[in-house]
């Protein structure tokens, strides 16, 4: 287990919380440039350290104090919501969030692998933290010191992307009015991160696989090679084999690409991140003190399907800072999720019923007395529900089958069902049965 820098006397007072954190901790953060401090504790914080302040209390609550101190004071030790606002509490501005136990073995894999200077393929869809990973395996390797360029392939004008990858000399082509050292140059002893390679254009593909191959640059409108030191990072949310099949993609650059890949699940997979990863955008984007989510929120956000990954989790928790209008906590009718609103013909969704709202709104029952419009939210908690008990049903109640059929892990399935059971949701005999 992992040793957090804690006083004897901050550890016999919050001892069973910090030691569920340090072994997460040690995986993905700096542990040494973190304080903890019992929240009574008003001795100086160390130089340079980031000061976390732990306190029991009746009701959870986290609070930033300037750039280096979050207050967290928590109830229940042994609680989801506690190891959540810790962990988010201990996070600097650029380290991951993490909490999952995929998602801490695709962390402690890069930490091995940032040693060495071999080429890192990061596989997954939008959304899913590819460049926090990059910027990981930078912060762990030798080249930390040097610089961490991030270049978006897709973002370049395709006619300009040699001479900002590569450079270009003065006059080299019509505008250039002085010389440029490219994002190669720029990366020289450090890391340089090529997200969405595979937008870029077959030609340059080639010049890039000689640059790799050799380790130097021709800038536009030069006859001479420049030696670089470059380790690179590449980013795909699009299945590269595929993309080599149909010859949009170089196979001796995806070859040459692909020494050691790592891929990134979709967060649905990933149900333990969400909490802590939405305490810390809470924190990111709320001042002073931060509402909590209460259990039912996190309970939502789970059962979310989270189509927009890690982006659509920062849009809700935004939108939900603002609908809890300054109150101490996050509750579900705060959620709203991304998913536009549709019309529906009057349905029975894991009780609610539902009908024709103008203007493409959703009213249940009770709503529609009043003339007020539902929010999105608990129209797409129950509609995933229901979608879930159909499947199980259909499988017979086999567990393994049905997150198949759902094209999720069976742990995963496991755990959105007890979220379902926390928020009041009627799972049905076959789901609670817990057949295989």
């Amino acid at each position: 287990m992992a040793t957090l820098p804690v006083t004897d006397a901050t550890l016999r007072l919050h001892g069973p919380l910090l030691q569920r954190a340090g072994a997460i901790a040690a995986s993905l953060f700096d542990i040494a440039a973190i304080d903890f401090r019992d929240g009574e504790d008003r001795s100086p914080t160390r130089p340079r350290a980031r000061r976390v302040s732990l306190s029991r209390g009746a009701a959870p609550a986290i609070m930033r104090e300037g750039s280096a101190h979050t207050a967290v004071t928590y109830a229940d030790p042994v609680s989801e919501t506690s190891l959540a606002m810790i962990l988010a509490a201990m996070a600097g501005p650029e380290d991951p969030i993490a909490a999952d136990p995929e998602s801490l073995s695709v962390f402690a894999l890069a930490e091995r692998l940032a040693v060495s200077d071999i080429p890192v393929l990061i596989n997954g869809p939008t959304g899913t933290g590819k460049e926090v990973l990059s910027r990981f395996i930078h912060a762990r390797s030798n080249r930390r010191e040097g610089p961490f360029i991030a270049v978006n392939c897709a973002a370049m004008p395709e006619t300009m992307l040699e001479a900002m990858l590569f450079g270009h000399q003065k006059g080299a082509f019509t505008g250039a009015t002085s010389a440029s050292e490219g994002f190669m140059r720029a990366a020289d002893g450090g890391t340089l991160l090529l997200d969405e390679i595979a937008e870029l254009p077959l030609p340059l593909q080639a010049k890039l696989l000689r640059a790799l191959q050799e380790q130097e640059v021709v800038p536009i409108g030069s006859t001479r090679a420049i030696k670089v030191d470059v380790r690179i990072i590449a980013c795909a949310n699009r299945d590269l084999p595929t993309e080599v099949a149909e010859g949009r993609f170089r196979a001796d650059l995806y070859y040459r690409l692909n020494v050691f890949p790592l891929t990134l699940r979709p967060l649905r997979e990933r149900a333990d991140d969400v909490a802590p990863l939405a305490f810390a955008l809470a924190l990111r984007h709320s001042a002073g003190t931060t509402p909590c989510f209460t259990e039912g929120a996190l309970a939502m956000l789970k059962l979310h399907s989270w189509p927009g990954n890690v982006r659509e989790l920062e849009n809700v928790v935004r939108r939900a800072l603002l609908l809890s209008h300054g109150s101490a906590t996050i509750a579900p009718e705060h959620i709203v999720f991304d998913s536009p609103a549709r019309l529906v013909s009057h349905l029975a969704i894991g009780g609610l019923a539902v009908a024709h709202g103008g203007a493409g709104m959703m009213l249940d029952a009770e709503d529609h007395e009043l003339g007020a419009t539902r929010k999105l939210s608990s129209i797409v908690q129950h509609s995933e529900a229901r979608h879930i008990m159909e499947v199980l049903d259909a499988c017979g109640g086999n567990r393994l089958r049905a997150a198949r059929e759902l094209g999720i892990s069976e742990r995963t399935l496991r755990y959105r069902l007890a979220s379902m059971r926390e928020a009041g949701i009627e799972i049905g005999r076959h789901a609670a049965g817990g057949g295989r």
